[in-house]
């Protein structure tokens, strides 16, 4: 399928490995040039150079903290961008007691007021030309929370209220904003929480996959490159009915009948 973009410029935060990178490569095999962000320059690097050299497009890094002002200033200043594909790592799991007024800052500031702030620097440009899409990566814990994930799910909750009202307001300019929300994915968020479950249970990493597998009614976790097909459809014209939603891709793990 055409997909409608192929020329169009994209700011994929967090790219160079991950959810991030399945939506840049997806976006790319489209024909969209890039802005790839990432904190860790070597691995951005590297990740972009393969884009380029796979898909042929044009690719421009920004090695920064999206997380803070300075960061997302550096991002926008490479703009101006047609398509906004938000990502940050999530907050570490715990306990309701663990956390202090400054863990949920860092939460917020991270999940939450930073994809607020690259949209609010980006949308303008947007609505002027008359297209746009973003696509926010969330969480599943957004409709499903997860116990030990209570930052990460206040956090994304707020970005959620947010994104109803924003997507809304900005849709009759042509500008289309959307959450995804991934269950497991093979990544390294992943692993970190398998490392989790194996030192609480003394199981190994192979036990604590194949346990949180047997949870999913597909039976495996999700692959970048199966979140990523879906971020480039609703960064694609096909997507212009599809405005304000939170759309999740979990292999069915969140038995939701509504």
């Amino acid at each position: 399928m055409d997909l409608g973009i192929r020329g169009k410029r994209a700011l994929v935060c967090a790219s160079s490995k991950g959810l991030g990178r399945g939506c840049a490569e997806a976006l790319a095999d489209a024909g969209v040039d890039l802005v790839m962000n990432a904190r860790g320059a070597e691995a951005l690097e590297a990740a972009a150079a393969d884009i380029r050299a796979r898909f042929g497009v044009r690719v421009t890094t920004v090695a920064c903290d999206v997380t803070t002002p300075e960061g997302q200033s550096r991002v926008l200043a490479a703009g101006p961008f047609d398509i906004l594909v938000t990502n940050a790592g999530g907050p570490p799991p715990g306990m309701w007691s663990d956390w202090d007024r400054d863990d949920f800052i860092r939460a917020l500031d991270a999940n939450m007021l930073a994809p607020i702030a690259l949209m609010k620097g980006a949308l303008p440009g947007m609505i002027e030309r008359g297209w746009g899409r973003v696509v926010n990566i969330t969480s599943g814990s957004v409709k499903a929370p997860i116990p030990q994930l209570g930052l990460s799910n206040s956090a994304r909750a707020g970005l959620t209220g947010y994104v109803a009202g924003t997507s809304r307001q900005v849709a009759p300019h042509g500008v289309v904003i959307n959450n995804l929300l991934p269950g497991i994915h093979a990544t390294d968020r992943s692993a970190s929480l398998d490392a989790g479950v194996m030192a609480a249970d003394g199981i190994t990493q192979d036990e604590a996959r194949a346990r949180r597998e047997a949870t999913i009614p597909a039976r495996t976790y999700g692959r970048p490159q199966d979140f990523g097909a879906m971020c480039a459809f609703l960064c694609s014209d096909h997507a212009r009915f599809i405005v304000g939603q939170n759309i999740l891709i979990d292999g069915g793990a969140a038995n939701l009948s509504l």
